[in-house]
């Protein structure tokens, strides 16, 4: 496909305006540290919670889920839906806490909470796990992502496509920082939602309105439910959709390694201004995560479905997310190409930023200047942080040559620290976890994910079969082994493997828990370091926060509902999610209330009394957080 002048003209300038962002911010990000990783600790709530939204998805993800609506159905989508119980804990408990944490990273905390040399251990070990193995799939998936856009749109070689990416994620990533990230998300975001409701409105417009679409696919509620209801499908319960629904509701959403936030997200969190910022802005991200960006392309893809063949969509060579670039040839015309274009560019070089300064702060900080140079000046440190980074976007171009199926890579991710999520939120909660809690929880889970993985190449080659990595499934007993099975077995044995560490592990050090509970103030069993006092005041702080919770997942799932089925000509069913989310958002927004507005908008205890939380003995020990 050939672009027109008009197009390039619009692609030139968006982009050039997205790089003058990052120069204008280079010196600002190069000043310390703590500017160059959290922004100076400085940013309002509207800022933070934009870049939350716009760093969840890049090139990427519009493929992922068109792949997604095309093979399972909408349904499908709560594999990113279900986090919405977790991002409603981190608006009312754990966007506070990060905050009076204080810490650069989220690994640091683990030095903080626990003791000994098995916490250092633990913090280089996550430091390297989610900089290197973790990141550098998503890199690459992110990488593969424009790639495929390019050569879909364009016609140019993946290879090339491939190295003008890394390119430009380089340079610009480089020189940024932070500041540059936080930049390019806000405008990102605006860029990347006009662009795919535009590519919506288009594509609808070319079915012959919704009402028309939705007549098309009458005959598929599989693809069309929004919640897949027993036998949907068809297919026996164990390997059916509702099946499948259900583990992402009660198993997923508190089992992986964003059960307290998640690492980019969490150092958003910490680059608030204050606790007050860290919640607004992380409730503004779990309400346009969850309820705003998904349906203009979910749009897209039930429109392709009319419009697009599996044999047109093959030939493309880009499997089903091959549709949604295909869809932009069909029905975009001069211009507005340059518009998507430049939104999915954008999203590339926010997703890519975001990861590469979020693994570089880990590499740099909690493996080089934690375990090697301590005494670093800060100019040395920007300075590694920066030669990390462009070392981080060159290997990831490598990884994305054998990334296949995205949405397969995107689960994978996911199972390789599957068990990992109750020992992150119970440290929180529970003063008896230890960091050999954490670092068995990891690693069984890292274990296993591997392990399947090699056992479906064992099996593969077993039956004379090709293997594709994160694609090809392992079997038991005859049956496909699918993610959610992958899940209940992961988080079954790694939740019984820590909870033995537990058990045998030697407790963190009173005086080190009392330093830590003093500072962050968190709620739940602190039985050796609370005063009585504290217990009865904790124990209605929970109270409140449980109903806050359900009131806030209930708003931003109704509301997600609601847009999703009105959206199909389903008016009824919409005014019944509709008021779930209105009644939600009262319940919910009377807890939000009382905890940001009580004792003149000071957010200290859980409580709203932080002299009951001195521990006894501590005297001149305490201080505020």
């Amino acid at each position: 496909m050939s672009l027109t002048l008009l197009d390039w003209v619009i692609l030139v300038v968006l982009i050039s305006g997205v790089f003058g962002l990052g120069v204008a911010l280079a010196r600002r990000a190069s000043s310390s540290a703590e500017d160059y990783f959290l922004g100076g600790r400085s940013l309002p709530w509207w800022v933070l919670g934009t870049s939350m939204v716009a760093t969840t998805f890049a090139a990427d993800t519009p493929l992922a889920v068109t792949g997604i609506v095309r093979e399972h159905g909408i349904w499908f989508n709560w594999f990113g839906w279900h986090m919405v119980f977790v991002q409603m804990l981190a608006v009312l408990l754990f966007s506070r806490l990060w905050r009076r944490a204080e810490v650069l990273t989220d690994l640091e905390l683990i030095e903080l909470r626990y003791d000994g040399r098995a916490a250092a251990v633990l913090r280089g070990f996550k430091a390297f796990h989610f900089a290197v193995i973790y990141n550098l799939i998503v890199l690459g998936w992110v990488i593969k992502g424009l790639s495929t856009v390019l050569a879909v749109l364009l016609g140019v070689d993946e290879t090339t496509a491939v190295l003008g990416c890394i390119l430009l994620a380089m340079v610009y990533s480089t020189l940024a920082g932070f500041w540059g990230v936080v930049a390019t998300d806000v405008f990102q975001f605006f860029l990347a939602m006009i662009s795919a409701l535009v590519l919506a409105w288009f594509s609808v417009r070319e079915v012959g309105g919704m009402s028309s679409l939705m007549e098309q696919l009458s005959g598929r509620p599989d693809l069309t439910a929004i919640v897949p209801w027993p036998g949907i499908d068809g297919k026996p319960f164990f390997q059916s959709a509702f099946f499948q629904w259900l583990i992402f509701l009660t198993v997923m959403w508190w089992s992986s390694h964003t059960a307290d936030g998640g690492g980019y997200l969490i150092q958003r969190m910490m680059s608030a201004k204050d606790e007050r910022h860290a919640q607004w802005g992380t409730l503004w991200f779990s309400t346009a995560y969850t309820a705003v960006r998904y349906w203009p392309w979910i749009v897209v893809a039930l429109a392709s479905l009319v419009l697009l063949s599996p044999s047109e969509v093959a030939q493309a060579g880009a499997g089903a997310k091959g549709a949604y670039p295909l869809m932009m040839k069909r029905v975009l015309g001069p211009g507005w190409m340059g518009l998507m274009l430049a939104g999915f560019v954008a999203a590339f070089m926010s997703t890519v930023d975001t990861h590469v300064n979020w693994g570089a702060s880990y590499l740099v900080h909690d493996v080089w200047k934690r375990f090697f140079r301590p005494k670093a000046t800060e100019r040395e440190t920007i300075l590694v942080a920066k030669i990390v980074t462009v070392l981080l976007v060159i290997v990831a171009a490598g990884v994305s040559r054998f990334i296949g199926s995205i949405g397969s890579a995107w689960i994978f991710v996911w199972s390789m620290s599957a068990g990992i999520g109750a020992v992150l939120i119970l440290r929180w909660f529970w003063w008896r976890l230890t960091a050999w809690s954490e670092i068995v929880a990891l690693a069984s889970s890292l274990c296993l994910a591997f392990a399947f993985e090699g056992l479906a190449a064992i099996q593969a080659y077993g039956r004379g079969d090709s293997y594709h990595l994160f694609e090809t499934p392992a079997f038991l007993g005859g049956m496909p082994l699918m993610q959610h099975h992958k899940a209940l077995i992961i988080v079954a044995i790694s939740t019984v493997c820590w909870i033995v560490a537990t058990r045998w592990s030697r407790p963190v050090e009173l005086e080190h828990l009392r330093r830590f509970y003093l500072q962050v103030r968190p709620p739940g069993a602190w039985g050796p370091v609370m005063s009585a006092g504290a217990k009865k005041e904790r124990g209605r702080a929970l109270f409140f926060l449980a109903l806050g919770w359900m009131g806030g997942c209930c708003f931003v799932l109704g509301l997600n509902g609601a847009i999703g089925l009105w959206l199909m000509g389903k008016g009824g069913q919409a005014m019944v999610w509709g008021m779930v989310s209105l009644m939600g958002a009262i319940v919910g927004g009377l807890v939000l209330a009382r905890q940001t507005t009580s004792r003149g908008g000071r957010l200290d205890s859980l409580a709203g009394d932080d002299a009951s939380l001195k521990a006894p003995g501590l005297g001149s020990e305490s201080r505020e957080a």
